[in-house]
């Protein structure tokens, strides 16, 4: 698929989500996500703020889903979000109700294989359950912890095990999610630590459009 490029709004209320939305649209950003510290501090009102002002904009809620699948799939879906994430480390029967309820409700699913011991493996599997996409991510908590970790480290044996588009999260520099589509990883997010404050959960002090312009166009091209 052609890259997209996808913001993540990792921000604690939904006036200063809002802010970086329109400015991430303004510098061309494909996606938009409801942020999980976002959607536990506002709820689903702030996918909701999202799809009022960005009615042609994919939303994506970043519930984190492992439990009661088929109705936290199907309460994003009314509040507007168009992507869900579901965690390979859930159940599978939870995978299993999220990708049905997916289908009622049009909307496409995300299984993120965090802390998944064969990421490779994981996201195999979830393909063959039917989420539509891969995130392929490294925690904050274990990023702060083991400072060396990186989403590059297993990348390429989960690009290799699915023919569904792969996302890579965690801690990626500038360049390294830049080049994210060269090594197969199309679905390019940018959140925490490039545009928002990893530790504070807000904007970056920086000239966050003019970044986020050069790193799409640099994406696109």
């Amino acid at each position: 698929m052609e890259p997209k490029v996808q913001i993540s709004l990792d921000l604690t209320s939904i006036p200063e989500a809002m802010e970086m939305a329109r400015i991430a649209v303004r510098a061309g950003v494909d996606w938009l996500e409801a942020g999980t510290p976002l959607i536990l501090a506002e709820g689903l009102g702030s996918v909701r703020a999202l799809r009022e002002e960005f009615p042609n904009h994919p939303i994506v809620a970043d519930l984190k889903i492992m439990d009661g699948g088929y109705l936290e799939a199907e309460l994003a879906a009314k509040a507007g979000a168009t992507h869900v994430v579901v965690m390979a480390r859930a159940h599978p029967a939870t995978l299993r109700v999220v990708v049905e309820a997916a289908k009622d409700y049009n909307l496409k699913v995300m299984g993120d294989d965090l802390g998944a011991e064969d990421k490779g493996a994981c996201a195999q599997r979830m393909e063959e359950m039917g989420v539509d996409y891969i995130i392929h991510h490294v925690g904050y908590d274990e990023r702060r912890e083991i400072q060396e970790v990186s989403p590059l480290d297993e990348l390429a044996n989960v690009v290799e095990a699915v023919g569904i588009p792969v996302q890579a999260v965690g801690g990626l520099t500038i360049e390294q999610a830049i080049q994210m589509p060269k090594l197969g990883a199309p679905l390019v997010v940018l959140g925490a630590p490039l545009v928002i404050d990893s530790d504070a959960f807000k904007s970056s002090g920086d000239d966050i459009e003019a970044i986020l312009q050069e790193i799409v166009t640099r994406i696109r091209s």
